[in-house]
């Protein structure tokens, strides 16, 4: 069995500045020996990251869609951020690809999927629904995933959102060892879940990296 944190940021994200060795090195204190790490708009950090790691790197991206990020996992490369929710499935099965739904419903959270009717809509064309994230504040939006997930007969996924090195474990998923997209689904559905809040304030390291960011560029 593995123990998959399937939702971790590093560096290339605008809102991280988690170095690939502090990433190593939290999943190496927490137990942790597989981590999807979806940055948003690139795959640059995963797949640099799936070549030093000592332990299985799932290679994702958020990609932005104007009704929120879809997750594409098991990708070769860059997906286009800011297209459509048909663009972006398009682009992830082109890629022989998994697509998934991170934290669905949060009204809190810009970035987040949260148009119900199109929720719906999108359901059955996607393959896994994040029901529990650590990051996320308010339970009602996980309750209506679960539900989500429960009416369209959709596998679930837990993950930290790590964007700093204390998050990394904060949710995790004990699984069957996996090498291929389609194993990966097959062991998804023979997993337990663990998952625990994350301080609110790790949303204060966020922010301060996003304008930390922003005014470098600047």
């Amino acid at each position: 069995m593995i123990k998959a944190d399937l939702h971790v940021h590093t560096r290339h994200s605008a809102d991280s500045y988690m170095s690939y060795q502090q990433l190593i090195d939290a999943c190496g204190c927490k137990g942790i020996n597989c981590i999807a790490v979806a940055d948003h708009g690139t795959t640059l950090g995963a797949r640099e990251m799936s070549k030093i790691a000592p332990f299985k790197v799932i290679v994702c991206e958020e990609v932005r869609t104007p009704y929120g990020e879809i997750m594409g996992m098991f990708l070769h490369e860059d997906i286009p951020d800011k297209i459509s929710v048909d663009e972006a499935i398009k682009h992830i099965r082109g890629q022989g690809g998994l697509v998934c739904i991170p934290h669905p419903y949060n009204r809190v959270r810009p970035s987040a999927f949260r148009d119900e009717k199109m929720l719906e809509e999108v359901a059955d064309r996607v393959d896994i629904i994040e029901v529990f994230n650590s990051r996320s504040l308010f339970p009602g939006a996980e309750k209506k995933a679960r539900s989500l997930a429960r009416r369209h007969g959709k596998l679930i996924s837990y993950g930290s959102d790590g964007h700093s090195p204390s998050e990394i474990g904060y949710a995790f998923v004990e699984m069957p060892d996996f090498d291929t997209p389609q194993e990966f689904l097959t062991s998804l559905a023979a997993a337990t879940f663990h998952g625990r809040k994350s301080s609110p304030l790790v949303h204060l390291i966020t922010t301060t990296a996003r304008l930390g960011k922003r005014s470098r560029r600047e």
